[in-house]
């Protein structure tokens, strides 16, 4: 924790706070006396997480956007970004 504090210039409050976060999300686990691992399939978990929060929350409010823009798919090109 100090060491990732002191490389980013924030609080080590800051860092624990955040790890604890992560450990209780469960995407990384506290080995005592050994540090802190990801766990496996923590990957997976965060992109299903954040597709399903773009599909709830961001998406919507997306689509209502290209609709008063009066976009179609076919003015949107998804190869060129």
């Amino acid at each position: 924790m100090r060491t990732l504090a002191s490389q980013y210039l924030i609080n080590p409050l800051t860092v624990s706070r955040a790890l604890q976060a992560l450990v209780d999300e469960g995407l990384v686990e506290s080995r005592r006396g050994l540090g802190m691992y990801v766990r496996d399939g923590a990957r997976i978990r965060l992109l299903h997480t954040e597709r399903e929060q773009f599909l709830q929350e961001e998406w919507p409010r997306l689509r209502e956007k290209l609709r008063r823009l009066g976009l179609k798919p076919q003015d949107l090109n998804w190869e060129d970004a």
